[in-house]
């Protein structure tokens, strides 16, 4: 996505699969970027709504004096109808996700199961720390581990396909309509769920081709999930692969400032077009009513409740005893973030210190009884 005139049509492959991956980033400020970008597109093109035009009537303009109408922001914009900011767990950090609670009816039925089965946990796999060995793992939310977090994603939307409410969809997900292969689809394709491997190994492959990261993922099932409250759709056998590929398509280009564009995935997915991609690009940003913003506390959350579905389905992370040249480095990084804030304690002292015949505070000395 180089800009909002060329985003989705630009014929240009993009230098993305041929440059060496960069550093990371943070989930709230890119996010906020866009959403303006895409909003102040949406306002150009005329595809915003009512917001905008409703204020041209009106007579609201910018009182910059521009003299054209106020473009909101899109942190001011109105919710659809019926649909409270802190019930929804892809806008509200306090909200809680979807896919763990539909993984829940599972979880509990597998543990009543092996409780009045007496089934036996067989040989515990986990590992515990001691006091001679510490075992940590390499994901933490600011760094996921990618193949880790990409089990979780697949295996969240496997709960949200298998414990769906209804078959709710909509012509521009739908697989028999626009499928992604040349392979003829089969009449019965919406009546048997995909397994984990099926969905994993679809994600997988699109995430190594376009070389996305684990950020990513988790950003992808939140505009999943947003999706399918906003749309007030499911993801069912029939469309979930577009779905997926749409949440993934717009995550990246959020994501990423050199992300994957349309025409990158029209190689990978070689039966696809870049109009098909397109036109399902437009429709899932109409259907978010272009609400790409991505909070810092939504995406921990996510992350966090990833990790409890992994927990709860046995899907572990890599643990590894604590070395001794990592031990260092997270010493290292302790002191340094010490430093780092006793500094900052200092200066709002110093600025603290507003009296006029103020010369110094003079701390006594605790007293311990």
């Amino acid at each position: 996505m180089g800009n909002t005139v060329t985003c989705c049509v630009s014929p240009d492959a993009s230098p993305k699969l041929s440059r060496a991956r960069g550093g990371g980033g943070g989930a709230a400020p890119g996010p906020d970027r866009w959403a303006d970008a895409y909003q102040a597109a949406a306002a150009g093109g005329g595809g915003g709504g009512g917001s905008g035009s409703a204020e041209a009537e009106s007579g609201d303009s910018d009182p910059g004096g521009g003299g054209g109408p106020h473009l909101q922001h899109i942190s001011d914009r109105e919710f659809p109808d019926d649909l409270a900011l802190e019930s929804n767990p892809s806008d509200h950090p306090r909200a809680s996700t979807i896919f763990l609670s539909k993984s829940q009816t599972d979880v509990r039925e597998k543990r009543k199961s092996n409780h009045i089965n007496h089934v036996s946990p067989g040989q515990l796999t986990k590992k515990y720390s001691s006091c001679s060995t510490i075992f940590i793992d390499d994901s933490t939310v600011s760094q996921p581990n990618l193949r880790s977090t990409i089990k979780c994603v697949t295996l969240a939307i496997f709960y949200h396909i298998k414990n769906r409410d209804s078959d709710r969809s909509l012509d521009i997900f739908d697989e028999k309509s626009h499928p992604l292969t040349r392979e003829e689809v089969p009449d019965d394709y919406y009546k048997h769920d995909p397994d984990h491997k099926h969905i994993y190994r679809f994600v997988r492959t699109l995430f190594s081709a376009a070389q996305l990261t684990a950020e990513c993922a988790i950003v992808t099932l939140v505009y999943l999930e947003r999706l399918l409250t906003y749309a007030e759709i499911d993801i069912c056998p029939s469309n979930w692969k577009r779905i997926v590929l749409g949440a993934i398509l717009l995550a990246s280009k959020v994501w990423d400032d050199q992300a994957v564009w349309n025409v990158d995935y029209c190689q990978i997915l070689k039966d696809i077009t870049v109009e098909d991609m397109n036109e399902m690009e437009r429709h899932f940003l109409e259907l978010l009513q272009f609400n790409i913003n991505v909070p810092a506390s939504v995406y921990a959350k996510y992350y966090f409740d990833l990790r409890s579905l992994a927990d709860d389905n046995n899907l572990s992370f890599l643990l590894e005893p604590l070395s001794k040249e990592r031990a260092q480095k997270l010493e290292a990084i302790s002191r340094l973030c010490e430093d780092k804030y006793k500094d900052l304690s200092k200066a709002a002292m110093r600025r603290s210190f507003s009296a006029d015949n103020l010369v110094g505070i003079r701390r006594s000395n605790a007293i311990l009884s």
